[in-house]
């Protein structure tokens, strides 16, 4: 996707604080800003050398014996432009409590990005948080007499001096309207994905005679049309029946997945989501599809969580069932994931670097959000090399 040349003097200086959840790809992020900038005369990180040309900003996270926590920075904010980038979803973290190694959880997480902006004290002149997987997102919506950690997390947020909030694919964009009086953005990696699955799958024909659409449940539909409108595909719907008499992990089961669409024997079929959590749901899709003949299968997620392990994925793929997964680094993978046969990567850092540039130099992020030209673009390029 193209981006235009970025004025010549920033909003501020830029500082990045990648907490230790998001430091593989905080680390990426910031080469990439660097060589974006280095020939950039006003930029004063180029009156450095050696390991101090950093947008990183040094802080340690202490943690004591009873299991309570600090956030410490070790150089000036002071006028920076803040960008606070944690990953709450990554379970490798983990801390020392009387003893025992415990995991950090998405609340461990949250709470280490209240830390950190206790610790600038407001002496940013502007604090933004990116956080890709928006915490307590899959709670979105009061239906009994229940929490609303999402809403409640947004506004804590606020109070502590926020004044943007990044993040991707949020599970119901509505939950924005907690805090309608600061920016939030939610964007969709859409044009990555699709990027990358055209680079890795040389001979996928993208015709609406070979290929279509699927969406896994009513909830991804929107998610579903648009990528069939934009590949020019069609598209099919799987509704899940639920048992809606009891409560199974916090969710109601699933007693049937009735498909809706147009035949698929003998086509390449694309799964389209914004989660993988135990893979249930892609599993019983996976064989419906099959017992409708389908060919290849491909499934897409912005978050591929494994919350149950990848031994079943390892099963379909050896039985042919899966062909390929395609989720973002936006949140943690383990090594395991990322060396499976059926598994690839899709690299956001550079789209991620692009906006907190764009966002320093006080520039519109919109261009950088409009997938549609981009995938057109793709697909124009690709007709003609072939």
């Amino acid at each position: 996707m193209d981006v235009k040349e970025t004025p010549s003097v920033p909003y501020c200086g830029l500082g990045i604080m990648a907490l230790e959840s998001s430091s593989e790809l905080g680390n990426k992020i910031n080469q990439l800003l660097i060589e974006k900038r280095k020939d950039d005369v006003n930029e004063p990180i180029n009156q450095l050398v050696g390991e101090d040309k950093s947008f990183l900003i040094n802080m340690k996270d202490v943690r004591f014996s009873n299991g309570e926590g600090k956030i410490i920075i070790e150089e000036t904010v002071r006028g920076k432009d803040i960008f606070i980038l944690a990953d709450v979803g990554n379970y490798s973290c983990t801390y020392k409590m009387f003893g025992f190694e415990n995991h950090k959880s998405p609340d461990d997480h949250f709470q280490d990005i209240k830390r950190v902006l206790s610790a600038l004290g407001g002496k940013a002149r502007r604090i933004t948080v990116i956080m890709p997987l928006l915490y307590a997102s899959r709670q979105h919506r009061r239906k009994h007499r229940e929490s609303l950690d999402c809403a409640m997390a947004l506004q804590e947020l606020e109070r502590l001096g926020v004044s943007d909030i990044i993040t991707f694919d949020v599970h119901d964009p509505n939950v924005q309207n907690a805090i309608p009086l600061i920016s939030f953005d939610n964007i969709y990696p859409t044009y990555e994905i699709v990027k990358t699955i055209l680079k890795e799958e040389k001979d996928l024909l993208v015709d609406k005679s070979k290929m279509l659409v699927i969406s896994p449940d009513t909830g991804a539909m929107d998610r579903a049309v648009y990528y069939s409108s934009v590949l020019g595909l069609d598209i099919g719907l799987f509704y899940k029946r639920r048992d809606h008499s009891k409560v199974v992990n916090g969710k109601n089961p699933i007693v049937q997945h009735e498909y809706m669409g147009r035949d698929v024997e003998g086509q390449d079929v694309l799964i389209v989501d914004d989660m993988i959590a135990s893979g249930e749901s892609v599993f019983d899709i996976v064989l419906e599809l099959k017992k409708r003949k389908a060919k290849r299968i491909f499934v897409t997620a912005t978050f591929a969580l494994f919350t149950e392990g990848i031994s079943k994925f390892n099963e379909f793929y050896e039985k042919g069932l899966i062909d390929k997964i395609y989720s973002t680094n936006l949140t943690y993978i383990p090594k395991e994931v990322r060396e499976a046969k059926w598994f690839t990567e899709v690299d956001m850092s550079e789209f991620i670097a692009n906006i907190i540039n764009n966002l320093n130099y006080d520039k519109s992020i919109s261009p950088l959000l409009d997938a549609t030209k981009g995938i057109k673009h793709l697909l124009n390029k690709r007709a003609l090399i072939k």
